[in-house]
């Protein structure tokens, strides 16, 4: 059988569980089985367990180990239909939805999409050149739908920023058959001394830099800086930021739309989410799923790293 293209395809053919592993070993050891410890090339194979031993540092090892799958008792077969759902639903897929479809509970399917997020987590330094257009979101929820108590002990009031999350990004625009591409990520604030380095460090020197009026983006004189100002345009000419906002429009319908709240000590997971599939659009399904599991290795989630409080914050319901 060749393989899958759709996820019906995908849930036939990973359903041989001896097929789900040597997919995933081909995925991840291209150049042959590696040992996860040493990196020796040197090892026995016990057929019966689909274990390794290395010659070198005498450990066993698995095609899990080191991986966001490690020791996780979920079989390969569940594992990479639900990294197939993720991986190619342009809205995500939430984690009621996920316990449904491979038939584990609520929870492991949750913990399973956040392993799968930190995959997509592509950490990437390449540089952002041409036409970059920058801008910053706030992420949380509206205060007609909150109780007054809630709003009152806030401070929020309208469509205010007090109490939300925010979120910069910078969006490459396309250039020829080169598909425009983003970059964000969670900030504290939006003072210039915390987006003006976030700039500097993701954009070449010299480049088309376009914004919005916001005070924070004056004085980059190492780029072409021209901004618009919402107040009285959105368009001039070719000076706009309707790019990185195209994106901030389907994060957020995500976020309401699927996973409906978000606690803020995870956010950046769901950019990571939301960001692989954009910056992969032009990909078809197979080759977004192989691209995630190329990208496996590494990147181990614990459940204790999972629910660790740090910074905690809890977003409102996002409608």
């Amino acid at each position: 059988m060749s393989k899958p293209q759709t996820l019906q395809q995908a849930i036939v053919y990973f359903a041989d569980k001896d097929i789900a592993h040597q997919y995933v070993v081909d995925a991840r050891w291209s150049d042959g089985v590696e040992c996860p410890y040493c990196k020796g090339k040197e090892h026995s194979y016990i057929t019966t367990r689909k274990t390794w031993q290395c010659k070198s540092c005498k450990k066993r090892f698995t095609v899990k180990v080191g991986t966001i799958f490690e020791d996780s008792p979920i079989g390969l077969d569940k594992w990479l239909a639900a990294v197939w759902m993720i991986a190619n639903a342009k809205n995500g897929a939430s984690s009621c939805e996920i316990a449904r479809a491979i038939g584990v509970t609520q929870k492991t399917a949750w913990f399973m999409e956040h392993r799968i997020r930190a995959a997509m987590q592509s950490g990437t330094f390449e540089t952002l050149s041409g036409d970059v257009e920058a801008d910053e979101t706030y992420i949380g929820g509206k205060a007609e739908n909150m109780h007054e108590w809630d709003k009152l002990r806030k401070g929020i009031q309208g469509r205010g920023t007090v109490g939300k999350a925010i979120v910069f990004g910078l969006l490459e625009r396309n250039a020829g058959d080169k598909a425009s591409k983003v970059k964000t990520r969670v900030v504290k604030n939006t003072k210039k001394r915390t987006l003006q380095p976030e700039i500097r460090n993701s954009v070449l020197n010299g480049s088309n830099l376009f914004t919005d009026a916001l005070q924070s983006y004056n004085g980059m004189d190492e780029f072409v800086h021209q901004s618009i100002d919402h107040a009285t345009e959105y368009v001039r000419g070719n000076v706009h930021t309707n790019g990185i906002e195209n994106y901030w429009s389907l994060f957020k319908r995500a976020l309401r739309g699927t996973y409906v709240s978000c606690d803020a000590s995870h956010l950046f997971r769901y950019l990571d989410e939301q960001t692989f599939r954009f910056n992969n659009r032009r990909d078809n399904d197979s080759m977004r799923f192989d691209t995630v599991l190329s990208m496996v290795a590494g990147k181990r989630l614990t459940y204790a790293q999972l629910i660790e409080k740090t910074e905690f914050k809890q977003l409102r319901l996002f409608r």
